[in-house]
């Protein structure tokens, strides 16, 4: 366990990402992935964005999961801190953010817990075993395609690694965990390449910033309240 410091906290709520008690809490990450709960936590989640189908309301959760999973992998580089706590812990609640009705993220500060330098590997990988079981899920309530779930992520990690690797204080440990994530190794069990180095093509997230890197749209134009995103490939 560790205490985060403010600028960490600001750092996650910048992104959505919560460490005090929702006043609406609608589910829990567990409940999202227990199968008889899945198609309930979507409807909750469509009846307050507004989303008009179970598609759109899949991409529009894991672009939200996207911020708190790219946030840790921030964390890990700046701060040599991840999550680890337990599926129950993380809380889906309703919120009102400029002006629209939308669903947050919220945590407890005490699951963020210090990672040891040989140790960003194992973290890495139990992070995107995560998010491709979350992805699973939500497959099978909806349609949408795996390729956008995970392009949701991976966004959010281009602009992160972009700050990260600019920054002299973190560019080295940040070459390394990206490094990790272009391993193909580390997405054993997952895919058979890194989708990240898919992802990537051989390019650094600082070059992909003004660019149409994503293949697949994220709905966020289908969203009330959102605009369609930088990346997307339908401009």
């Amino acid at each position: 366990m560790t205490n985060l410091t403010s600028e960490q906290i600001r750092q996650l709520n910048s992104y959505s990402v919560y460490v005090t008690p929702t006043a609406h809490p609608l589910f829990t990450l567990r409940d999202l992935l227990m199968d008889e709960k899945t198609d309930d936590c979507l409807n909750a989640v469509q009846a307050v964005s507004g989303c008009p189908n179970s598609t759109v309301t899949a991409s529009f959760i894991m672009r939200r999961i996207g911020m708190f999973l790219s946030m840790q992998l921030f964390n890990l580089v700046a701060y040599e801190e991840v999550w680890d706590g337990e599926d129950s812990g993380v809380v889906f609640g309703a919120i009102e953010e400029y002006g629209n009705k939308t669903v947050s993220l919220y945590l407890k500060e005490c699951d963020w817990h210090l990672v040891e330098e040989d140790e960003h590997a194992i973290a890495i990988r139990k992070i995107l075993l995560q998010t491709d079981t979350i992805i699973r899920q939500l497959r099978t309530v909806s349609s949408v395609s795996p390729l956008t779930l995970w392009e949701n992520v991976f966004g959010f990690l281009l602009w992160q690694y972009h700050v990260l690797l600019d920054n002299p204080a973190t560019s080295k440990e940040a070459r390394l965990d990206l490094d990790i994530l272009k391993n193909d190794q580390t997405w054993a069990g997952i895919a058979q390449r890194s989708l990240f180095a898919v992802y990537l093509n051989d390019r650094e997230p600082s070059d992909m910033l003004n660019m149409t890197v994503r293949k697949t749209c994220c709905f966020s134009k289908d969203v009330p309240g959102l605009m369609q995103c930088g990346f997307c490939p339908l401009k």
